[in-house]
């Protein structure tokens, strides 16, 4: 398997180097020419170098300010380091890229110190759900990338695409399936309740909640492998032996661009969208060069330029970019996208997961 095909994927897992990070931090930028500069935490692996090759460096010729980047360890771990850190009045990275989840448990401890759009005039271009708020109405957090997943198909085993999510549920497709493991990362409750409950506010009750489960439960016979590696699961679906599932759709058509047979369709309920936002730490002392960072990264060009290097979808209005509609078509789609429940996996975490535990993938 070429190496840049599975690469891509340690954006979403942040296989980050937690303690490379951390003795990053210990060392001295004796190299700093710059006065002015900037420590941003992102997804370590593939996406921190792409940042650090395509991204940053433009940035720092733009406005004069450095960029040291510090790679995120896995998962709750840099919420955990931030929040700790902000209690000393420190900020082991002054803005962060974060998980929609993780913006929202760090509103709850007011972690994030909040953002002026007025200093970030780009924010005007991007789509409404790409800018977080505190319950009273303070902006903490702007979208700083997003991706999709979608249904996936081996093209030698199913010469036709499906068109809808219903494909997961059809018999015909029994034991030939591959899902995400997680409630929280595989949306599919979101899925269930666009394709069959009429829209994920089905989702705003346990009563609605238990609807999409019992509805879920359906595909347990179409289902070959609950996957938590996402390159196990990549290997299957091009060699057949797993030839439909969910997946990411920048990465599959990385894939069926280097001659694997493999497709991303985006169903007309539409691909999950996911992303990631950039916040503040309230113990920064760089809220001047946050805001002037956050201003260059919403711009449409930037958003253009990620979309190119580094496969993420625009947090910002398509019509602003200059991407053709087959740049556009590689990142993303027109068709209204299924929205992640985040606000759920903040408040009922236990209980989706105690479901999804004795429901779906136990």
């Amino acid at each position: 398997m070429s190496e840049k095909i599975t690469l891509p994927v340690s954006r979403r897992t942040v296989l980050g180097a937690g303690l490379a990070g951390a003795s990053m931090l210990a060392m001295p930028s004796i190299l700093r020419a710059q006065d002015k500069s900037l420590k941003v935490g992102v997804y370590g692996g593939y996406f921190k170098d792409s940042f650090d090759k395509n991204i940053f460096p433009e940035f720092t010729k733009a406005t004069g300010i450095a960029v040291e980047s510090v790679a995120e360890p896995t998962g709750e771990a840099w919420l955990v380091q931030l929040e700790q850190a902000a209690k000393a009045g420190q900020a082991p990275a002054d803005v962060s890229m974060m998980s929609q989840v993780a913006v929202l448990k760090g509103q709850a401890t007011d972690l994030w110190a909040p953002l002026d759009l007025a200093k970030i005039p780009s924010s005007s271009g991007l789509i409404d759900r790409f800018i977080n708020k505190y319950p009273d109405g303070r902006v903490s957090g702007i979208g700083a990338v997003s991706w999709y997943i979608t249904l996936v198909t081996n093209t030698d085993v199913y010469k036709e695409a499906p068109t809808s999510w219903e494909a997961l549920w059809d018999p015909e497709n029994a034991d030939k399936i591959g899902l995400l493991a997680l409630v929280s990362n595989s949306f599919l409750l979101e899925v269930t309740a666009k394709t069959y409950l009429g829209g994920t506010n089905a989702l705003d009750t346990e009563e609605g909640l238990l609807k999409a489960f019992e509805k879920l439960a359906e595909v347990k016979s179409n289902v070959s492998l609950w996957y938590r590696d996402e390159a196990q699961f990549e290997q299957a679906l091009k060699s057949g032996e797993i030839p439909m599932g969910q997946y990411y759709h920048d990465v599959t058509g990385l894939a069926a661009s280097q001659g694997q047979p493999v497709r991303s369709t985006f169903p007309k309920e539409g691909g999950i969208q996911d992303a990631g936002s950039w916040v503040l730490s309230r113990a920064s002392k760089k809220t001047e060069e946050a805001h002037a960072f956050i201003e260059y990264m919403s711009q449409p060009a930037t958003q253009a330029v990620l979309s190119r290097k580094v496969g993420t979808a625009p947090t910002v209005k398509r019509e602003l970019t200059d991407l053709t509609a087959e740049e556009f078509a590689a990142v993303s789609t027109d068709i209204d996208p299924v929205i992640p429940r985040y606000d759920l996996y903040q408040t009922k975490s236990d209980w989706l997961n105690q479901k999804w535990t004795e429901m779906i993938a136990g």
